[in-house]
């Protein structure tokens, strides 16, 4: 079952100003227009901004040595914003972290726990009812806490039977949002007006809703996420809102189950764990992990900003379009996001990436496995890292025939498997390559993939925004 999806994209007014033609006025009964207002978006914290523009994508000649074809395609992509690093373990942590403490506020909140009504709103300033929502003024009582206090705090963390050691229990974190079809809902053959459904004037208007197919998840008795898709017939706009919950915590034991024969326990127990890699990119997270970061991402800026139900440009992942355009720096002949076919300079033989040199040596170029974010010199977009260091997720499906399924502006493809679907349906496409990966591999020009709910110790991310209003192109 193919669902198509995208977020909401509404503009947002940061800072504004008027548009230098919003001084027309009504003169002598002529229509001369209503002026809108421009909006100018600040940067966002770490993010650059990529400017709208076109490139041949994909690999522009044959290589008989890797069996690589040409497949030049023109495409044009907006701009955006993108992070100018991956997202890092210090970055995710912080989501991790929100998700624990809304347990904890949830939990101090519960007659279970003592029920602290201070921690949940449910009334507004006039004293109406609302839906009930976390108070995060409220802080968490981590000094000094009492039983009840105590007993929330501590009902999130678990004693390791081995270790004896108090640690987080990962299998309670888990995140749940809700994503609204746009694509679908927009269809004009899922109108609720039948008679706008079909313009064709000639064809008989049926008062027969669509059926529609929405996803829904909970969790059961055991705790385990039960993810849903079902068929209903249409009935509001509502049928377009899908639900989904995460657990969040990446995959530590990636770094054993990818390399079995392999000593990486102090991987396990250090790289997400540990200070000493906090500025590192953060792996074992899966495409739909990476996609609840996203949304969680997007709903802090905007309780941050106290702009709690109202719409922002989201972070998400960024197209393959996108990730390509960026990482070759809008240039047609760029393989890599430097100039060259060589993933090292000519002059003093300084690498260009992180990444496999030879046979058996990861360390040539200074490092066994991921770098810190930034060790390495910004394509001339200031992105860092768009070679080795770690593939990247991008929000695209994969399949053998997504060149002929997309467009030539912005061009995305969205499957979003069901349940039911082929494990096949799920995979999705990475980019940039990684550590463990060969020069050829790191290439911006070529696609790999990876299924959707895999998490691997070589796959992190980054994210994106959409620019809101438009920018000029520049000229080549």
């Amino acid at each position: 079952m193919r669902k198509i999806f995208y977020f909401i994209i509404v503009a947002i007014a940061v800072s504004s100003c008027m548009s230098s033609r919003s001084s027309r006025s009504s003169m002598g009964g002529e229509v001369t227009g209503i002026s809108g207002t421009s909006w100018t978006e600040p940067t966002p914290y770490g993010m650059v901004l990529v400017e709208r523009g076109s490139i041949k994508a994909g690999p522009q000649e044959n290589d008989s040595a890797w069996g690589l074809k040409a497949d030049p395609r023109g495409m044009s992509v907006d701009a955006f914003w993108m992070d100018e690093t991956e997202v890092t373990n210090a970055k995710y942590k912080q989501f991790v972290f929100w998700v624990r403490d809304s347990i904890i506020r949830e939990r101090l909140a519960d007659p279970a726990y003592g029920g602290n009504e201070a921690f949940k709103i449910e009334e507004d300033r006039d004293g109406n009812p609302i839906t009930p929502r976390l108070d995060w003024s409220q802080p968490i009582p981590w000094k000094n806490p009492n039983e009840d206090e105590a007993r929330a705090i501590e009902s999130v963390y678990r004693i390791n039977p081995i270790t004896g050691v108090r640690e987080l229990d990962p299998s309670q974190l888990n995140y749940r949002y809700e994503i609204y079809n746009m694509a679908e809902a927009v269809k004009r053959k899922n109108r609720l007006d039948p008679t706008r459904r079909d313009y064709n004037t000639d064809n008989p208007v049926s008062d027969e809703m669509p059926i529609i197919s929405k996803d829904t998840a909970y969790v059961d008795d055991e705790g385990r996420i039960i993810r849903q898709t079902v068929s209903r017939t249409l009935s509001s706009e509502y049928d377009f809102l899908n639900t989904y919950i995460v657990n969040v915590y990446p995959d530590t034991t990636c770094w054993i189950n990818d390399f079995e024969n392999s000593l990486n326990e102090r991987y396990v127990r250090n790289y997400f764990a540990q200070g000493t890699y906090s500025d590192f990119p953060v792996v074992g997270v899966s495409w739909e992990q990476a996609n609840a970061y996203c949304v969680w991402r997007t709903d802090f800026l905007r309780r941050s900003m106290g702009k709690e139900g109202f719409q922002i440009e989201p972070y998400r992942l960024p197209t393959e379009a996108e990730w390509e355009y960026a990482a070759r720096a809008g240039v047609d002949k760029n393989k890599y996001p430097w100039e060259g076919d060589l993933p090292l300079t000519e002059q003093d033989g300084c690498f260009y990436a992180n990444f496999k040199p030879m046979d058996g040596n990861y360390v040539k170029d200074g490092n066994i496995i991921t770098s810190a974010a930034g060790t390495y010199s910004p394509n001339d977009f200031g992105l860092y890292d768009m070679a080795g260091n770690v593939s990247e997720w991008t929000s695209t499906a994969y399949t053998e025939s997504v060149n002929k399924l997309t467009n030539d502006i912005n061009p995305e493809y969205q499957y979003n498997a069901a349940k039911e679907d082929p494990y096949r349906m799920t995979r999705k496409i990475v980019r940039g390559g990684s550590w463990k990966d060969v020069a050829h591999n790191i290439r911006s020009d070529i696609r790999m993939w990876e299924y959707q709910n895999e998490q691997r110790s070589y796959i992190g991310f980054r994210c994106v925004r959409s620019q809101s209003g438009m920018v000029k192109s520049k000229r080549k």
